[in-house]
């Protein structure tokens, strides 16, 4: 099975961070006055693309360069207003962005939208990572074809197993719980119906008490 590696807390994570320098030594990659370099000897560098406002990812993102640039490794943040990122993020013209993304408990044919082929470079795509996967689309079609509930399973923990060991996004955090305020006349029951993919779902349940 696989995990996502565990941070000690410190900010430092140094037992990753060893980890990390060794997994690029053995790609090939040298760090040469203090700069990594790739196996042609350029340096490596890149900009994350943040909307203005976006203090939460800015937070995160600052975090994540402080830990970059002891690899040696050097990262931009390119700030820019609503409007331009909206407009660049359409056009995939940014070298990493972060987003969210809400996933239903049931996964059907808007995989299709996020992963495959045919929206790998179309302005406007949810495919922003760019993934063309020839068995990524084979499994999108065993998913939406299943006869069985099992079948079904199958193609939805296979398309798991292609994603993660594809390292196309960095898992920044996940919401567990939801959340939502409310007056205090507004009543819900203690265990929530399992359907749906976000908070939005759930006031269809609810009622006043006067």
């Amino acid at each position: 099975g696989y995990r996502f590696p565990i941070s000690d807390g410190s900010e430092r994570n140094r037992k990753n961070m060893r980890r990390a320098v060794t997994l690029l030594d053995q790609a090939g990659y040298r760090v040469v006055d203090g700069k990594l370099t790739d196996p042609a000897g350029d340096p490596v560098s890149f900009k994350i693309l943040l909307r203005q406002g976006a203090q939460e990812y800015l937070s995160i993102v600052e975090l994540y360069m402080d830990a970059l640039s002891r690899l040696g490794i050097s990262v931009e943040v390119d700030l820019v207003d609503g409007a331009q990122y909206a407009e660049r993020r359409k056009a995939l013209d940014f070298d990493m962005t972060p987003f969210a993304r809400s996933l239903s408990l049931s996964p059907g044919n808007e995989q299709r939208l996020y992963w495959g082929q045919e929206y790998a470079d179309v302005e406007g795509t949810r495919n922003l990572m760019g993934l063309n996967s020839p068995a990524m689309d084979a499994l999108i079609d065993a998913l939406n074809t299943a006869k069985t509930r099992q079948q079904f399973l199958d193609a939805v923990r296979a398309m798991d197993r292609v994603l993660t060991a594809g390292r196309y996004v960095i898992p920044i955090y996940h919401n567990g719980p939801s959340r939502i305020a409310h007056k205090s006349y507004l009543k819900f029951p203690s265990d929530t119906p399992i359907y749906g993919d976000r908070i939005g779902f759930f006031p269809d349940v609810w009622w006043s008490e006067e």
